[in-house]
């Protein structure tokens, strides 16, 4: 077993923990039976559903934590946690014992807690968080989703780099295609900062795959594989496509339920009615990434079951698998490389 196949999991964070999190684990244990799993949390509550799983007893490591974190808990507070199932775990990776850390617990103490301890990679200024979402050709990533309401041009160009080698990671794209989300595709749209980074991008070795702005329709059309934005845009963007699936999802509901001819046309639309809600099903999508860090660090979505967070270990293992951060040290060298040159070039006094 490579230490990458080890993933730390915080088996006290989230609306249903610890069982729907030792429940997810299980599953994850039948899809991925080379993975080893350091579980931290409360003896007394987690050690009886480990015992009671088919798979996990056995593909796993149970370490007690004395303290746990409150979704509600200030990241201030939860830092002075040491003995925390979550600080346990980032630990973990801090120490090599793990490759990755899972958590459904508290957003900000877990991005409190990964920057402190395991610290940015070399040359990425801010961390971001990407996400899976939906669109009529197939998944698209985006980023970032609410880490970041302040940035600038060399920010959004690094999100762009780590956003398309996740892409090629998890979607399994060769050569993903990126889009700066704007008010605007025209070039002249848009922010001196957003201007600048669409300029960066142009000069850098993503600059094929660079397609330049998009704007907020082009998420659910597909245009881009790569959607990048500020942490501010990019949460409004997700919380609003989120809504409106579940608005929809709703009126499908209401419209087969409205009368005996509703209920004879669901009998021969059930079958697309099933994929339809498969392809739309929130778990299926589960688990945004901190990127940038020393580390793989996923969050969970808090109020997931067991489904959805074994969703979150499929995409922790497909990072920690393909050696993401080394994957990133090597772009952003790339990168500066490509962005020297071209200032070079222009440069009148060199």
């Amino acid at each position: 077993m490579s230490r990458s196949d080890i993933l730390a999991v915080d088996a006290m964070g989230g609306d249903h923990a610890p069982e729907s999190i030792i429940s997810g684990l299980d599953i994850a244990a039948l899809r991925h039976p080379q993975a080893k799993f350091l579980i931290f949390g409360d003896e007394a509550r987690v050690a009886p559903l480990i015992a009671a799983t088919r798979r996990l007893k056995n593909n796993c490591e149970f370490r007690h934590a004395g303290e746990t974190i409150s979704g509600d808990m200030k990241p201030t507070v939860a830092l002075r946690l040491r003995d925390s199932s979550l600080r346990r775990a980032i630990d973990s990776v801090l120490s090599g014992e793990a490759a990755g850390v899972i958590s459904a617990g508290n957003t900000g103490a877990l991005l409190a807690l990964s920057k402190i301890v395991l610290k940015t990679l070399k040359g990425i200024d801010r961390p971001a968080m990407a996400a899976i979402a939906p669109s009529a050709r197939g998944d698209v990533v985006m980023l970032d989703l609410g880490l970041n309401v302040v940035y600038d041009a060399r920010n959004l160009v690094e999100f762009a780099l780590m956003g398309e080698q996740f892409a090629r990671i998890v979607l399994g794209q060769p050569a993903p295609t990126i889009g700066l989300l704007n008010i605007g595709s025209e070039e002249g749209k848009g922010d001196e900062t957003l201007r600048n980074a669409a300029a960066m991008l142009r000069d850098s070795p993503i600059a094929k795959q660079f397609q330049g702005f998009i704007e907020g329709h082009d998420i659910a059309a597909g245009t881009v594989h790569v959607v990048v934005t500020d942490g501010f845009t990019g949460n409004v963007a997700l919380k609003t496509g989120e809504g409106a699936l579940k608005f929809v999802g709703g009126l499908i509901r209401e419209v087969f339920v409205a009368g005996p001819f509703a209920k004879i046309g669901y009998l021969f639309a059930r079958g697309s009615l099933r994929r339809l809600k498969k392809t739309l099903d929130p778990r299926r999508y589960n688990g945004a990434v901190l990127l940038g860090l020393n580390g793989v660090v996923v969050k969970s979505h808090g109020g997931t079951d067991a489904m959805g967070f074994a969703h979150a270990v499929d995409v922790a293992l497909d990072m920690t698998g393909n050696d993401f951060n080394s994957r990133i040290a090597e772009g952003l060298a790339a990168m500066d490389r490509a962005l020297l040159s071209a200032e070079t070039a222009t440069d009148p006094n060199v």
